[in-house]
């Protein structure tokens, strides 16, 4: 590899790069926070066009600007226009893929604050964002409104884009009725719905959770098929399904609580049903790393809730606490780092 001025790349190099990404990061975050990507998306703009639009101070606004096109989200055309290249066209709202609502809450104080207390949570295995803020972080959300809603439209986003993939890489046919367990507002369950005509559907969340849900499964045109049911995992699961699912539930908690979750969904399952569980899977081994989006994912875990990414082996012996048996693990799916893994009821 060589470097952008055409010399060798060394390691001091590559690890300088590691230790200011946190800059990257944070100019990522503000240009999505001033909506830049979609006031660029039209065409090029110069600063102070810009800095008039988003009421910011044109000279410094060049400086953010100078250091998006560095990291290639926007490329200069004239002294002193930009616009918008393909790497940056996903952190515009309306983009098929879209990652500005990831942007907007991934950079947040809340996450900021905790991350910086890394080094807690790795001498004592605690939350660090319970370290910061006094309370966990669904307490947290439940009683900062805006918090929860940038958690949750960034949670629908990444949904948006699981659920081209799962829909098109599980075959949900063979089943009658699927149970979305902490399916937020649906997005997920409209997906698959949306790919199988003949499959019927159930959305289970919080009140808060599925309050969209509606509006979701109708712009989809799934309503007639699906019902939104607002209930608490930890206490009782919905019956009527042959199928339930549960997409990036299980790595948000501990194994204590998440032997809970699963135990409502057994006594929900009937003795012939599935239990789908769309999770990423720790390689282990000599040789099989995980990929970067696993371990800052597991990271993230361990600083928010106290969960984690885990093993097949760990979910084979959480499975089996709540009376589970882990009968198959998909291939990755893509462009996800998640697999589906199959259970059935013992």
């Amino acid at each position: 590899m060589t470097d952008t001025e055409g010399g060798a790349r060394t390691s001091s190099m590559t690890l300088f790069e590691m230790l200011t990404g946190h800059m990257a990061a944070q100019t990522v975050h503000v240009a999505a926070e001033l909506n830049l990507p979609d006031k660029l998306a039209a065409g090029a703009r110069t600063v102070a066009e810009l800095a008039e639009q988003t009421g910011t101070h044109p000279p410094s606004l060049l400086r953010l600007l100078r250091a998006m096109t560095s990291l290639g989200l926007t490329a200069e055309t004239a002294e002193g226009e930009y616009e918008l290249t393909e790497l940056g066209s996903p952190l515009r709202a309306d983009a098929p893929d879209s990652l500005r609502s990831f942007a907007l809450l991934n950079l947040r104080e809340e996450g900021w604050r905790s991350w910086g207390e890394l080094l807690h949570s790795v001498r004592t295995g605690d939350p660090a964002f319970h370290k910061v803020y006094g309370m966990k972080v669904f307490e947290y959300t439940a009683a900062h409104p805006a918090v929860g809603e940038a958690f949750n439209e960034a949670m629908a986003e990444n949904t948006r884009r699981a659920a081209r993939a799962v829909a098109v890489e599980y075959d949900f046919s063979r089943f009658g009725t699927l149970v979305d367990v902490g399916g937020n507002d649906g997005t997920l369950l409209a997906g698959v719905l949306a790919a199988h005509p003949g499959l019927k559907g159930i959305l289970l969340d919080t009140p808060t959770g599925c309050e969209g849900a509606e509006a979701t499964l109708t712009a989809a045109g799934v309503a007639g098929r699906c019902q939104a049911v607002a209930g608490d995992f930890f206490t009782a699961v919905p019956g009527g399904g042959d199928a339930y699912l549960l997409k990036a539930v299980i790595h948000d908690w501990d194994d204590e609580h998440c032997v809970r979750i699963l135990r409502s969904v057994r006594a929900a399952i009937p003795p012939g049903g599935t239990l789908l569980l769309v999770e990423p899977v720790i390689p282990t081994g000599p040789g099989r790393a995980p990929t970067v989006r696993m371990v800052t994912s597991d990271l993230n875990m361990l600083l928010y809730t106290g969960g984690k990414e885990r093993t097949d082996e760990e979910f084979r012996a959480l499975l089996g606490k709540a009376s589970f048996e882990l009968t198959d693990i998909s291939e990755p799916i893509r462009p996800l780092d998640s697999r589906v893994l199959t259970a059935r009821p013992v």
